[in-house]
């Protein structure tokens, strides 16, 4: 009777969640992407138009559309393909020995699990609840 109530909660409370999840982490991307493109809370700010500038470019504007539900689809796969780059580029950089291919090792846990939930959320869409498309409004790229 109880995990009934409890999957009833969870069903009708599932879209919020999800929002939650989506807004939350594409604020956080979004905050990395300041932090290279505008230098907030941060003492180091890539050449304009090198690597690491795009890929904060990538992450302010990328992360500010999944935060607010718009193009979401599209900007979760462009970031989650920047996210994969990065772990490998930045982090792994393909060195086997010493676990260096572990990312509790390389230090590459957050670029793994943003590249995953954003593959997530490419998958997903916006999850109906949007800062223009409201609750139930279904797009292509939503």
């Amino acid at each position: 009777m109880i995990s009934v109530r409890i999957r009833e909660l969870a069903v009708r409370g599932e879209p919020y969640i999800y929002a939650a999840l989506r807004i939350v982490a594409g604020a956080m991307l979004a905050f990395h992407g300041a932090q290279k493109i505008l230098g907030w809370h941060s003492q180091f700010m890539p050449h304009v138009g090198s690597q690491l500038w795009i890929g904060g470019l990538i992450e302010l504007v990328g992360g500010a559309l999944i935060a607010l539900g718009l193009l979401t689809r599209s900007a979760a796969f462009l970031v989650a393909g920047q996210m994969a780059v990065a772990y490998f580029q930045f982090h792994w950089k393909l060195a086997i020995a010493g676990g260096m291919w572990l990312p509790g090792i390389n230090k590459g846990e957050l670029a793994v699990l943003y590249c995953f939930l954003f593959l997530f959320v490419a998958a997903h869409g916006n999850g109906g609840v949007a800062a223009l498309g409201g609750r139930g409004r279904k797009t292509p790229n939503s």
